[in-house]
């Protein structure tokens, strides 16, 4: 797997990319393909936190971890990482049936019992042309953690969240 590792509020000593480049390659049984993960090791007032991302074939798998050494950081979120794709081996069986994105037969079994994932409410609404503003404005009335809208400068469908620190971010959707 080619690891791209970034630091935010501090850069990642050599070793420390190395263990992360190290754990991240063992992740590469899961995936026939050559894939990119995203790692960036962020410096906090109270420890570090590790963010990782990959993106595989229009699925993406992304964890956070918090702690006082980077190194617990990084084995955390790998452990993360395979929690995340050992749940959801049967639901990625069926939709890349047939397909060679994913390794099944190298993904454990998740030996958590797993509830069923079902949908209890569906909801229409008719999608109001707006700006990122006007649409973060609507949704501290209506007290939502995010609010979809239809972009007025580009047409297309954004969705706007409240981020864990408090600042807003957008989701823009390209076709």
């Amino acid at each position: 797997m080619k690891t791209i590792i970034t630091g935010k509020n501090y850069t990642p000593s050599e070793k420390l990319k190395e263990t992360i480049e190290k754990k991240f390659a063992k992740l590469d049984k899961y995936f026939p393909e050559e894939n990119t993960g995203n790692i960036m090791v962020l410096k906090e007032k109270d420890g570090y936190k590790v963010e990782a991302t990959i993106n595989t074939k229009g699925t993406i798998f992304r964890a956070e971890v918090r702690a006082d050494d980077p190194y617990d950081c990084v084995d955390r979120v790998i452990e993360k990482l395979s929690n995340q794709m050992s749940k959801f081996k049967t639901k990625l069986q069926k939709k890349y049936k047939g397909q060679k994105g994913f390794a099944f037969e190298a993904l454990p079994e998740y030996e958590d019992e797993m509830e069923e994932i079902s949908v209890v409410k569906t909801k229409k609404f008719q999608l109001e042309p707006m700006s990122s503003e006007e649409a973060i404005m609507q949704m501290e009335m209506l007290n939502h953690e995010f609010f979809v809208y239809m972009n007025m400068e580009t047409d297309s469908v954004n969705v706007v969240y409240k981020r864990k620190d408090g600042q807003y971010g957008v989701l823009e959707t390209v076709y």
